[in-house]
């Protein structure tokens, strides 16, 4: 799909969080389902884990030094937005930082900077150390 030139920069940062919640969202979702074949609901809590607030915000404090300097302004920009509301299980801190990296992914997205979004993220995961754990894949089912 194709979405032509679009000026990041002249979107306010809680825009920029909104769209980069959902690609990070995706882009987890992929990831784990490309570590090999579980049950849906253990497809659902990996991916849960992965992209609430407190993970995210830990994942953007380790990425905090990879960042250029326009990276990071942007992150900035999203972590001091003012939000109406607050994730129902994450500190406002917490919250705050995650809405930071989501802009930022947000960003990288509007900006089509894909490769760069893409080696953030999975540096970000390496470094949290979430990506390590090989899993199994799962029996066949009888009648398949």
């Amino acid at each position: 799909m194709e979405m032509g030139p679009v000026d990041a920069g002249t979107y306010s940062p809680l825009v920029l969080a909104y769209i980069g919640d959902a690609v990070y969202e995706v882009m987890i979702r992929a990831k784990v389902i490309n570590k090999g074949s579980i049950q849906v609901n253990k497809l659902h809590k990996r991916s849960a884990e992965l992209v609430k607030a407190g993970t995210q915000a830990a994942m953007i404090r380790l990425l905090e030094e990879d960042l250029t300097e326009e990276e990071h302004a942007v992150y900035k920009r999203g972590r001091n937005a003012k939000s109406a509301t607050m994730a129902k299980h994450a500190t406002m801190v917490d919250y705050r930082t995650a809405t930071g990296f989501e802009a930022l992914v947000g960003w990288l997205f509007l900006e089509e900077r894909f490769d760069r979004l893409t080696e953030l993220v999975s540096l970000g995961l390496t470094k949290i150390g979430a990506m390590e754990t090989k899993t199994t894949p799962a029996p066949e089912q009888k009648g398949e």
